[in-house]
């Protein structure tokens, strides 16, 4: 026996065509009424509606950070501390300068905005460049 030779153990039936009238009935499987029951039907996936939900974000991948720090200005400082102590996160909070960011005491970062008299320590904090000059005109010093 060679290739050409070969017949396959079964041939295959030609697919039956459904809603064309026939012995199916008028129905052909389809049911009665309704949007599934229409010639052309389409019927929307679930989870397009999710999708649609979504917030349109611009760009690929993007996402945000959650951001907990707080800024405070000298002038403010100035009115709330006395010569002497240190200004960092936890004194700002205690004060009621800082609030708390999702039950954490936040990043502090201090703007020179303001003048500064008094000799103060400031720990952990960030501190721009225009405060960093008035602190030590002022006596302080950076930790």
């Amino acid at each position: 026996m060679q290739i050409h030779q070969l017949k396959p153990k079964h041939y295959n039936r030609a697919k039956k065509r459904v809603g064309r009238g026939g012995r199916k009935g008028t129905y052909s499987g389809h049911g009665m009424k309704g949007q599934k029951s229409r010639a052309g039907r389409k019927m929307v996936p679930i989870i397009r509606e999710l999708i649609k939900r979504y917030p349109k974000l611009k760009g690929y991948r993007r996402f945000v950070l959650d951001d907990f720090s707080a800024v405070v200005n000298l002038d403010i400082i100035e009115k709330n501390f006395n010569a002497g102590e240190v200004v960092n996160s936890e004194n700002l909070l205690l004060k009621g300068l800082v609030s708390k960011i999702k039950g954490r005491t936040p990043k502090v970062k201090i703007l020179g905005s303001g003048k500064l008299s008094k000799k103060l320590v400031f720990e952990n904090c960030k501190v721009s460049a225009s405060a960093k000059t008035i602190i030590e005109k002022a006596g302080g010093s950076i930790k």
